[in-house]
């Protein structure tokens, strides 16, 4: 999912419209946007689809107010449908207010049966809900306080945006597992999930949001406040390699630079006689520049994308992401006829796309095509936001580097090392690798409690 927060800017509908366009890549099964106007009145319009879609008869310019909230929703075959999609609004007698969310509390399931039990009705299937209905369990204090002790009852990975009638509240998890950054634009500020939504809103970085931290922003200016004395930068190692644009700097480190050097790193680990490297578009290119600057072949544009067609991984339905390849993808055939080809991917979840691939090249003319990935197996299901679903569906969950290879059909499989994976990012010292090695930087409470 991808969050998009505006405070102390006229038309901010318009401004968070075209910031979440940026930001769409994050999420394309659904979004919205939520407004308050100066004399505290609410506005909201949201939809299935994308953006495009959802956005198409100027409404917009019905949603009121110099601040507001937007998110995109990320395909989750387990809550679909309106009723998920953010944000969220909530009327309380202390005073309303609206949710968007992006990632995932490990212990929802536990905090929804303390909540229910204490007559809570839950109404979607969101953590958002969640949040809203903590907030308001000790309703009558501050609201900061609220938020403070609300969070600290959460555990896992993600980043809330909380907006009343005068004020905007952005939370990112104490581990740092999910991004949240902070630009200023006028006299007014810009919180998002990545910093390429900035430019496009005209607005400047200023900083990402801590660990722990929650950032107030109203007539005073920009607060902060931790919300609690544990902190860590775990930065998910998928929003480098695959989720974020390459344009956006997180925690420290461009995104095209970190896959950069995860390819250039990649060559070195994993080196094959080939005659040309070709990436698989598009959040696999700048890997596999780095991987042909490192080991001197040339790059070649050997699969095009087709645009309009959405990605296939973050496709609620696995039939759904088979039918993406043939649509998303085609090889130029005069490119890679006759070649050795080092095919460049960023990752392989399912391993279906791969054996896609591979086969289209095969058919197009290809020799041979040697498969590296600019991260390392994916042998461990994410618990906080990526939908990798069960053990059982991984490639590699259960299977060689020997075995994998022949299940895509590739001529040689090579992946990088978990280590470089680390030592590619400049700003995150110790990025968040759990699909990965499986050691998970939180507990996993519905494991603890799989019997209930």
């Amino acid at each position: 999912m991808g969050v998009l927060a505006v405070y102390g800017v006229p038309d901010a509908a318009a401004r968070i419209y075209y910031g979440l366009h940026n930001l769409q890549h994050r999420g394309q099964e659904g979004g919205g946007i939520a407004t308050f106007d100066e004399n505290g009145q609410y506005y909201r319009y949201r939809g299935l689809g994308l953006l495009s879609e959802i956005f198409t008869n100027g409404e917009v310019t019905h949603l009121l107010g110099n601040l507001g909230i937007g998110s995109v929703k990320y395909a989750n075959a387990s809550k679909g449908g309106l009723d998920n999609v953010e944000p969220l609004f909530f009327h309380h007698r202390s005073g309303d207010f609206a949710v968007a969310a992006d990632g995932n509390v490990v212990n929802a399931r536990q905090i929804s049966d303390y909540l229910e039990k204490r007559g809570t009705i839950f109404q979607t299937g969101t953590h958002s809900e969640l949040l809203a209905h903590l907030i308001k369990k000790t309703a009558g204090e501050d609201r900061i306080v609220n938020i403070v002790k609300a969070l600290n009852m959460m555990e896992g990975g993600f980043a809330f945006v909380i907006m009343t009638p005068s004020r905007i509240y952005a939370c990112r998890d104490k581990h740092g597992i999910k991004p949240l950054c902070i630009g200023k634009l006028g006299d007014g500020y810009v919180v998002s999930s990545e910093s390429c939504a900035f430019e496009i809103m005209g607005a400047t970085f200023l900083r990402d949001v801590k660990p722990g931290e929650i950032v107030s922003l109203d007539n005073k200016g920009l607060r902060s406040t931790l919300y609690s004395r544990f902190s860590r930068h775990q930065m998910c190692a998928m929003e480098y390699i695959y989720f974020a644009r390459p344009d956006s700097d997180i925690d420290g480190c461009n995104v095209h630079a970190y896959r950069k050097e995860a390819g250039r790193r990649l060559a070195k680990e994993c080196p094959a006689e080939a005659d040309i490297v070709v990436g698989v578009p598009e959040s696999s290119l700048s890997a596999a520049m780095g991987y042909a600057e490192q080991s001197g072949l040339p790059y070649e544009m050997g699969l095009v994308k087709h645009k309009y067609v959405g990605r296939t991984f973050i496709q609620p339905v696995q039939s759904m992401r088979e039918l993406g390849v043939k649509m998303k993808l085609s090889p130029v055939h005069s490119i890679v006829n006759g070649k050795r080809i080092v095919l460049v991917d960023d990752s392989i979840v399912r391993g279906t796309t791969s054996l896609k691939i591979v086969k289209m090249l095969r058919e197009a003319g290809a020799t041979e095509v040697h498969v590296r990935i600019a991260s390392p197996m994916m042998r461990f299901t994410c618990h906080y936001g990526v939908d990798t679903s069960t053990p059982e569906e991984l490639l590699c969950s259960h299977r060689t580097l020997e075995e994998a290879c022949k299940v895509i059909g590739a001529d040689s499989l090579g992946y990088l090392s978990p280590e470089s994976t680390r030592d590619s990012c400049f700003g995150c010292a110790d990025p968040c690798q759990a699909c990965f090695t499986g050691k998970y930087p939180t507990l996993l409470y519905d494991d603890i409690n799989s019997e209930d």
